[in-house]
């Protein structure tokens, strides 16, 4: 892939699960809304990326202020999340070469750490295919009857955790998603729509505090999270299964 890197966030949800008043890209946490967190984090690994920023286009709480990228552009989000990415690649389609690296990252997971960023985006650089940051399963997995009781347990072997970012080059990802659209499949995330394609997307092992905030609880974990993670015993790696 090249070396040039294109960063795409969507953040046209209405965060409907959180319950609260404000979608939750908007709702503060540990001083700062969750898009300015996200963000930040995303220019201590990338300052020279070009971001593209999907948004409500009725969104009238958002601040320019809130994003510290040089290069950016805001472009109209969908309804789902694959229509904002499709936004976003036809928006560059001008500027973008087919080899140009685009990594996508959840607006929600302001915790991702810088290093398993440029991991990351170093990993898919050297991948024809690409991949995505992923946490092995640790938890004992139970697949439910349909009742509310557990039907069975599934073995954990080989499961991952789908994390964000997740990095292809454009030609790639755009030719992934319009596909994967036009046949009906559903896109649960980029690496979905390339698997389509019958590609293996590269596994790239990330912290398991990259956490995706979704329900209110996560607000306060991820305050927590934030916190730990300036102190300085935090860069130890806490990958390990128990």
């Amino acid at each position: 892939m090249s070396e040039r890197l294109w960063l795409v966030v969507p953040a046209a949800g209405r965060g409907r699960r959180m319950g609260a008043a404000l979608p939750k890209q908007y709702l503060p946490l540990a001083g700062l809304s969750v898009l300015a967190r996200t963000l930040a984090r995303l220019h201590e690994a990338f300052p020279e990326a070009r971001l593209c920023l999907c948004l409500d286009p009725d969104d009238e709480r958002f601040d320019p202020a809130a994003v510290p990228f040089a290069d950016w552009r805001r472009v109209p989000g969908g309804a789902e999340r694959v229509d904002s990415v499709t936004n976003a690649l036809a928006a560059i389609a001008g500027e973008a070469g087919a080899d140009d690296t685009v990594l996508v990252h959840d607006v929600a997971r302001p915790c991702v750490r810088a290093e398993d960023l440029r991991r990351l985006a170093s990993a898919v650089a050297d991948d024809a295919v690409g991949g995505l940051l992923a946490a092995p399963v640790a938890d004992t997995m139970k697949r439910d009857d349909g009742t509310g009781r557990v039907g069975g347990t599934e073995p954990r072997d080989g499961l991952w955790h789908a994390l964000t970012p997740q990095g292809f080059g454009y030609g790639l990802l755009r030719r992934a998603l319009a596909e994967a659209v036009e046949r009906g499949v559903a896109v649960t995330d980029e690496a979905s729509a390339v698997e389509a394609l019958g590609l293996s997307p590269r596994l790239v092992s990330g912290r398991r505090d990259n956490l995706k905030i979704t329900h209110p609880e996560d607000l306060a974990l991820a305050e927590a999270i934030l916190a730990a993670q300036e102190t300085p015993d935090s860069s130890a790696d806490r990958n390990d299964s128990a």
